[in-house]
């Protein structure tokens, strides 16, 4: 509104302006007028032949031409004040079209920018919603793949606890089936003992009972072996066959003391080597295409009081297969070959059996006492070891 009210002004100005121009320039028309017809009225009343005349006309002639100076004078500069007043005039009409110009211009690029703005708006408003509706469908479509694993993780646990117990199930009736054929054979011999004694009567009743007894500890023993044996299959049955007719095959019969499936260590072969051909079993085991026996998982000794024995558990990566090579050695003089030029985790299990057993090992690297020392005496996992200081 002021810039209305300013340009409305500005035109009345200038209206005023041009009104004043025009009558200045109508009043110098007029002068000029008047002073041609002047001029001219006063050469016709003065006579040429006169001498008072004369000196009147040369009076006016004298006096003419500055009025005619003064006339030019005056015309250039009414001429030069209008040209003046019009090119005013003129800047000003243009400075107020130029505003008026300025004015719709201005008005032109606020709505330009208004529009600009609500165009920007209605784009971030429908970025907004597009964002705020892929936001919720990637939350929702992660809360079905999070469902969905959880799931799977809850199965896969289920289905390992399930194979778990049922792994445990199968080796708590396999020890479960053991112990009532073991009390069932002991069952059955007390029963023969009991009426083996009504029979004999008197004296003879005590030693018909431990008669009865051995016996069935006997067949007990036939049964089970003592070792976890039993005369039912086992699935690794192949598996022993297999080592068994290799090792006959390339170092003979008379190298293998015994074979036979264990089945309180989870059926696994195990093959009990002549001492003499211990090692040459073990590089078989190891060599062979067929079994290729890379890993030694555990090697320990243990003191029978009769004897010492070796116990070695192998297997095979790349066929997935265990097998279990047993050794038995002189209790007097316990020695018998490393197994560290095959397997070098070997080492430090000779060493333990070393230093608490007095297993000596042939060929080993490095065969020190580990745990107690070079100066202690005795070896504390045998049967008969004394401590050499009883307060210890």
């Amino acid at each position: 509104m002021d810039e209305e009210k300013d340009l409305a002004q500005r035109k009345k100005e200038a209206a005023e302006r041009a009104k004043q121009l025009a009558r200045e320039r109508l009043a110098a028309r007029q002068a000029d007028e008047q002073a041609k017809s002047a001029a001219e009225t006063g050469s016709l009343k003065t006579p040429p032949n006169s001498n008072g005349s004369q000196l009147e006309t040369t009076k006016g002639e004298a006096t003419e031409p500055a009025s005619a100076d003064d006339l030019a004078l005056a015309k250039k500069r009414a001429a030069e004040e209008a040209r003046a007043r019009a090119a005013e005039l003129r800047r000003q009409r243009e400075a107020a079209a130029s505003g008026a110009a300025t004015e719709g211009d201005l008005e032109a690029a606020k709505r330009k920018a208004a529009e600009e703005a609500r165009a920007r708006a209605a784009e971030l408003r429908r970025q907004r919603e597009a964002a705020e509706s892929g936001a919720e469908d990637d939350l929702e479509l992660a809360k079905k793949k999070a469902a969905a694993a959880a799931k799977a993780r809850a199965a896969a646990l289920a289905k390992q606890k399930a194979a778990e117990a049922s792994g445990d199930d199968d080796e708590l009736a396999k020890q479960k089936a053991a112990a009532a054929a073991k009390a069932k054979a002991a069952a059955a011999a007390k029963a023969r003992a009991a009426a083996l004694a009504k029979q004999q009567g008197g004296a003879g009743d005590e030693g018909a009972k431990q008669k009865a007894a051995a016996a069935a500890r006997t067949k007990a023993e036939e049964t089970d072996g003592g070792t976890g044996r039993s005369a039912a299959p086992s699935p690794n049955d192949p598996l022993l066959e297999k080592y068994v007719r290799i090792i006959h095959e390339h170092l003979g019969s008379d190298v293998l003391e015994d074979a036979y499936i264990n089945r309180l260590a989870k059926d696994v072969p195990t093959l009990v080597v002549k001492k003499e051909a211990y090692y040459k079993v073990a590089e078989l085991l190891k060599g062979h295409e067929q079994l290729r026996f890379d890993y030694l998982s555990e090697l320990h000794g243990t003191d029978f009081q009769t004897h010492m024995e070796v116990y070695v558990h192998l297997y095979s990566y790349p066929n997935r297969q265990p097998v279990a090579l047993k050794v038995k050695i002189e209790r007097d003089n316990p020695e018998v070959d490393s197994l560290v030029p095959l397997w070098p985790g070997a080492n430090w299990p000779e060493c333990e059996a070393y230093d608490l057993l007095g297993i000596r090992f042939r060929g080993h690297p490095n065969l020190i006492r580990i745990f107690l020392g070079e100066q202690w005496v005795g070896h504390p996992l045998r049967k008969d070891y004394e401590p050499y200081d009883a307060e210890v």
